[in-house]
Parts: C-alpha cells; sequence; structure tokens
C-alpha cells in the first residue's frame, strides 16, 4: 500500500516538475529546452485564443441552457428533480466580458512571469527552473487567475480593461512594425544579393511582390473611396484619412528612391515601400470599420449584397457578426506575428533593436547580448541524455531574454484580447457592440507610426552619416 501511495505520488511529482516537458516530447527528436519552453507557452497563448473564440460564438448561451443541471434557470425540469445542485450563470461565461475576464488572468499570469524572471542569467537560476519547468503548478496557477476573473464585480471592470486592453494593443502593433519593416529591409537586402549573383528568378520576384503590392493597395484606396466615403460632406474623416494616408504612401514611395537616400541606404527601394503602404492601407480600413457612424461604416455584407441590406438606424451602435473579414485578417496577422515575436524578438538582438541600445554598452539582463552555451553545455552528458529529449541549452547564459517574452505575450494577450472583440465597447448582447472612436484614432494613429519609422530608417543613415546604422 505504501509503495503504490509513494509511486503515485512520485507520478505526481514528475507532472508538476521539469520532467512534465520532457515527458511530452518523448516521441519527438530532441530539442533544446528554450525552445520547447517557448513553444510550450506559445500553445498556451493558442488555447486561451481558441477558448476566447468559442465564447464568441453566437447561440452558445442557449446550448449551455440545454445541458441538465449547469446553467441557472436553464432548464425547469432540472429545477424540479436536481434542485440542490448549484448551477452557474452562462451569461458569463460567454460573449466580450468573458473574453475580457479570461485575458486578464492570463495577462496577470504572464505579467508576473515577467516581473519574476528579470535579470536571469543562466538556467543554474532557480527562476529558470521556473521557467522551463513546474509546468503542473503553472498550470494550475493560470487556471485559478482566471477563474477568479470571473469573480470580480462588473462595476467599471470592463470599461477599464479594455483602456488597458487599447494601450497594449497599440504597444504589440508598434512593436510588430518595427519587427515587420526589419523584415521587408531583411528580405530586399537578401533578394538583392542574389540579384546581384546573377539569379534572374530574385529580379523577377522583387518585381512581382512590389507590383502586387501596390495593386492592392491602389485597390483598397478606390474601395475605400467608394463604400467608406460615399459622401463627402458626411464622411470627412474617412475622406481625410485616405487622401492623407495616399499622400504619405507617394511620399515614402518617393523617398525610398531618392538618389541621396540610396547613396548612402542602399537597402532602401521600391519592395519595401510597397509593403509598407499595403500595411498602411490595411489599417486605414480597420480604423475606419470602428467608426461609429453607420453611414460612413458598411458592413462587408452590405457591400457585396447591396440589394439584401436594409437602411441602418441612426445612433453609434449597429449589428455586425463578430468573426468578420476584418477580425479574420487581423487573427492571421496576430498568428504570424505572434510566432515571429516569440522567435525572434524576445531573442537579445531583438532586444537591442527594440529598446536601441548600443552594442557597446553594458545593459542589465534583459538587454544583454548573451551567447548561446558551448557544445558541452548544449549536448549535455550522456548519462543525462538517456531518456532525456530536452537538451539545457543555456547552461553558461540564456538565449533569450524571459522578462521581454513574457512582456510580449502580455501585450499580445491584450491585443488578442481587443481583435476577438472588434476593438469594441464590451457588451453582454452580441448584437449590441457598440464602436468607439478610440479604436479608431488607436489604429489610425498606428498607421502614421508606421510610416514615420520606415522614413527614418531611410533617411537617417543620410541625415548622420558619421553613425552605424547596419
Amino acid at each position: 500500500m505504501g509503495l503504490c501511495i509513494g509511486s503515485l505520488g512520485s507520478s505526481i511529482a514528475c507532472l508538476f516538475g521539469n520532467a512534465f516537458c520532457s515527458l511530452c516530447c518523448a516521441a519527438c527528436p530532441a530539442c533544446k529546452g528554450s525552445t520547447s519552453s517557448r513553444i510550450a507557452y506559445g500553445l498556451i497563448l493558442l488555447v486561451g485564443l481558441i477558448t476566447s473564440c468559442i465564447m464568441l460564438i453566437p447561440g452558445l448561451e442557449k446550448t449551455l441552457a440545454k445541458i441538465p443541471a449547469l446553467c441557472s434557470g436553464g432548464s425547469k425540469l432540472t429545477d424540479i428533480v436536481m434542485p440542490s445542485i448549484p448551477s452557474i450563470d452562462c451569461q458569463k461565461i460567454v460573449g466580450s466580458l468573458a473574453v475580457y475576464r479570461l485575458s486578464f488572468g492570463m495577462t496577470i499570469f504572464f505579467f508576473l512571469l515577467s516581473l519574476l524572471m528579470i535579470n536571469v542569467k543562466s538556467s543554474k537560476d532557480f527562476r529558470a527552473k521556473i521557467q522551463n519547468g513546474f509546468w503542473g503548478f503553472k498550470l494550475l496557477a493560470l487556471i485559478g487567475l482566471v477563474v477568479a476573473a470571473f469573480f470580480i464585480p462588473e462595476h467599471g471592470f470592463s470599461q477599464t480593461f479594455m483602456i488597458f486592453g487599447m494601450i497594449g494593443g497599440f504597444l504589440f502593433i508598434l512593436v510588430q512594425l518595427l519587427l515587420s519593416i526589419d523584415f521587408v529591409h531583411s528580405w530586399n537586402e537578401s533578394w538583392i544579393d542574389h540579384v546581384e549573383s546573377g539569379s534572374k528568378k530574385h529580379g523577377y520576384g522583387l518585381l512581382f511582390f512590389t507590383l502586387l503590392f501596390y495593386a492592392l493597395s491602389i485597390t483598397g484606396i478606390v474601395l475605400f473611396y467608394i463604400y467608406y466615403a460615399p459622401d463627402r460632406s458626411v464622411c470627412r474623416l474617412h475622406t481625410f484619412f485616405i487622401s492623407f494616408n495616399l499622400c504619405l504612401c507617394f511620399i515614402l514611395s518617393i523617398i525610398s528612391i531618392l538618389p541621396q537616400v540610396r547613396e548612402h541606404n542602399s537597402s532602401c527601394g521600391l519592395l519595401q515601400s510597397s509593403f509598407v503602404s499595403l500595411y498602411v492601407t490595411y489599417y486605414t480600413w480597420s480604423a475606419m470599420s470602428n467608426n461609429p457612424n453607420v453611414a460612413c461604416n458598411p458592413s462587408i455584407r452590405s457591400i457585396i449584397h447591396p440589394g439584401n441590406s436594409t437602411t441602418p438606424s441612426p445612433g453609434p451602435t449597429r449589428q455586425q457578426n463578430i468573426f468578420d473579414p476584418i477580425t479574420i485578417i487581423g487573427l492571421v496577422m496576430f498568428t504570424i506575428a505572434l510566432f515571429y515575436s516569440v522567435f525572434t524578438s524576445s531573442r537579445n538582438h531583438r532586444a537591442k533593436k527594440l529598446f536601441l541600445s548600443s552594442s557597446s554598452t553594458d545593459y542589465s539582463t534583459i538587454l544583454d547580448d548573451t551567447s548561446v552555451s558551448d557544445d558541452q553545455g548544449l549536448l549535455g552528458d550522456e548519462e543525462e541524455r538517456t531518456g532525456q529529449h530536452v537538451v539545457d541549452d543555456e547552461r553558461s547564459s540564456v538565449s533569450y531574454n524571459y522578462s521581454l517574452f513574457h512582456f510580449l505575450f502580455v501585450l499580445a494577450t491584450l491585443y488578442a484580447m481587443m481583435t476577438l472583440t472588434n476593438w469594441y465597447e464590451p457588451a453582454k448582447n452580441f448584437s449590441t457592440y457598440n464602436n468607439n472612436y478610440a479604436s479608431l484614432w488607436v489604429k489610425i494613429v498606428s498607421s502614421w507610426i508606421c510610416i514615420v519609422l520606415y522614413i527614418w530608417t531611410c533617411v537617417a543613415p543620410a541625415l548622420f552619416p558619421d553613425r552605424d546604422f547596419s
């Protein structure tokens, strides 16, 4: 009996310790511990995203009410047969308010980990063991935080957390703008090197994608004038946004090919400007879709089937499908940005780009450019590798910033929350989601910042020729 209890206790200890991640990867090829941990945290965020999508399914509350003894007031037969069994209010576990509470619990979870992991230098630190192990305890803590979030009184919670969501979502957009501009510069440099080496297909590829991005941008701008600014006197704000961003995209395209700019920064070109123009076009569309004025903000269904649409009623409230094209595109961009940020932004050289730090400056470990562990630490002893497929590659130094990694997940959680709720003011009823001007300005300002950042990356080497911007 004691042997059985001891075996059960040791099994539970393995579940809640470092062996849990190794057990999950036992059938997989050997991988680094830093990589497996990031994948595990990514899966946690992905599960939260899927759960939030399920909470937003229309008619879910009625479906749950049919389950016996689950929802309060869901079935009269249940109240008669099983009156003593406690039930829950299903209105609290569906809708945008439920997404807010789920996201609140996940935000607190990642934020606490971000604070806890400040100045972790190697896997010898006990906090590194918390980062890469104790998955059972961390999952229980996450579930506890999420459950506790559903008991927070509503008095001002949703409106207050929406403000934090907008700020966090805006910061996540800025991070991805920086990484997107860095990505397109790296893409252009790589293909230009192939073209200079005599590769014609890369030259055709540059031309194809440049024309494609510009064609999509011009098409979008024309459609914006037709559907989002049909009456110039009523939709003056949309007319200004479209025209102003069109002029800015034209200006940044001209700057990209100026001889003075190309002389000091050969990486600037039309591929980057076309990519940025398409990026700005999307955010212009996303911003205008949050305008409370329904006369200037038609639904996608009314655009595709104008004959079936009815005249919108005046007022700031409108009915809209939760998973409209803008939300779907936003989720796709979020997924790509998430994986890109998980495996690039949290690395220390990426952190220097995000914080504009110099490699010669002595910063804390959050910004330190630590190297990957040596071969001995990467491979480990044969005795340690027996039955162990997850290898500790951070014995001498961490391979990515733990604190920055979790902080990016905080921003990603808030951005996902705002994207799923379409940046609307939270409501209990799916048919009364409210547009708001705050989300409109967050997105349109993001598009302007994107243009400013790109122009700066082009003209900075020409304005400061003595500085090294490589």
